[in-house]
């Protein structure tokens, strides 16, 4: 039985790391992108991002307001310190990109990566309530790992990486999930304080690579009520799929 239940876990939190390449599947459709709609990209996956922040801080504050403000805070600390380790290293080779793309490839694949840890945390954690609430929130986190999966894909695809590619670098950053979700349903009791500091931790690094990468590249190509219309349908969007579908 233990057994059983060990592999259920690591075989769903697999299936939310393979539900983030889906987001990549609308681009199949799209080949060109002007300079325009790279900023409206550059918005709608800031708006994404943003409404995935909330929901992270909403959670995080329903089990811990102390921890999740802590782990925002830390967040924030690592992501500045990443960028500026990454701005000493010159030159990088990311996606099938280089120079600033890279950078900001590189900074999008760090962020959505640890926000994933959080995430396989959750996952092992709820199985730890029992496999019916297990598989329930492992539903809703791969459903919701889809757009976070389009908003990795908003910024690799226009930039140059391949569609598919962007498909393997949005499964990649979720490969967390799984690693994370086995210790976390075989400790249960260890990692359960920890997981709003973790969903404060990628609330934090999102936050900051929304209005310190995205939102700024976004204006150099589209007007300011454009970028605004964009980031806010996007939000909304999201938001919308979280409380009307994954919450039915």
């Amino acid at each position: 039985m233990v057994e059983i239940s060990v592999w259920s876990v690591v075989g769903a939190a697999g299936i939310t790391a393979v539900a983030t390449g889906l987001g990549a599947l609308p681009f199949l459709f799209v080949h060109r992108f002007s300079d325009w709609w790279l900023g409206v990209f550059n918005a709608g996956a800031g708006g994404l991002m943003l409404a995935a922040s909330h929901s992270l801080i909403a959670e995080g504050s329903a089990l811990s307001v102390g921890r999740t403000l802590g782990g925002l805070l830390v967040g924030l600390v690592l992501v500045v310190l990443a960028n500026m380790l990454i701005g000493r290293q010159g030159e990088h080779d990311v996606a099938d990109l280089a120079g600033a793309d890279a950078k900001k490839a590189l900074l999008i694949l760090g962020v959505m990566t640890a926000h994933s840890f959080a995430e396989g945390v959750g996952v092992g954690v709820s199985f730890g309530g029992g496999n019916e609430l297990g598989l329930f929130i492992t539903a809703a986190i791969a459903v919701h790992n889809i757009p976070e999966g389009l908003a990795i894909s908003l910024v690799l695809v226009p930039r140059g990486t391949s569609v598919w590619k962007a498909a393997g670098w949005s499964i990649f950053t979720s490969l967390p999930q799984p690693l994370m979700a086995l210790p976390a349903f075989l400790f249960v009791l260890v990692f359960a304080p920890f997981l709003p500091v973790g969903l404060g931790l990628a609330a934090g690094a999102m936050l900051w690579m929304v209005f310190a990468e995205l939102i700024p590249d976004a204006l150099k190509t589209a007007s300011g009520p454009t970028v605004g219309t964009s980031a806010t349908l996007a939000f909304a969007a999201l938001f919308a799929f979280q409380h009307f579908v994954l919450h039915v």
